[in-house]
């Protein structure tokens, strides 16, 4: 078992037994989410996948399939909520990480800009983040642009 209150070299330890053939199957928490390259694991099975996000399953499953053998990352889901195998189809259809985190993005919302909150939707009026990126980053270069100005005018 390998999880984030192990000590480092404990986690290191049980990652050489199963990188060495030791352990054949390795349960894990997200820990092995970066950092973990072992060349030889090729099935990973995702259990409550529907509450994870879907730039955090596309990083668990570059875990795997590193050799030269098939991989296979299996999302488990609950057959409940009939709207997480529609969300994470996504992953079925595409490698992209970029057209992955675009995804998560449009469906989970980018949270606050100046908050804490993570996801969600913004309270915006007239405005969308993602449908208006090019919008946004014209607002930026000519915000930028203006506070250059401002500087160089205070200066002098």
């Amino acid at each position: 078992l390998l999880h984030g209150k192990l000590s480092g070299d404990e986690k290191d330890r049980v990652m050489e037994a199963f990188r060495g053939g030791e352990i054949d199957v390795l349960v894990a928490t997200t820990v092995i989410e970066v950092g973990v390259d072992v060349s030889n694991a090729n099935l990973m099975l995702v259990f409550g996948a529907d509450r994870f996000g879907l730039a955090q399953l596309h990083q668990l499953r570059g875990r795997i399939g590193r050799g030269e053998h098939k991989s296979y990352c299996v999302l488990m889901i609950d057959t409940e909520n009939a709207g997480a195998a529609e969300r994470l189809r996504i992953l079925e259809e595409t490698r992209d990480g970029f057209r992955i985190a675009e995804a998560d993005l449009e469906q989970r919302g980018p949270g606050e800009v100046l908050g804490t909150a993570q996801s969600g939707m913004p309270d915006l009026k007239f405005a969308s983040l993602l449908g208006d990126l090019s919008l946004v980053r014209e607002a930026r270069a000519i915000a930028e642009k203006m506070l250059g100005e401002s500087d160089r005018t205070q200066q002098g």
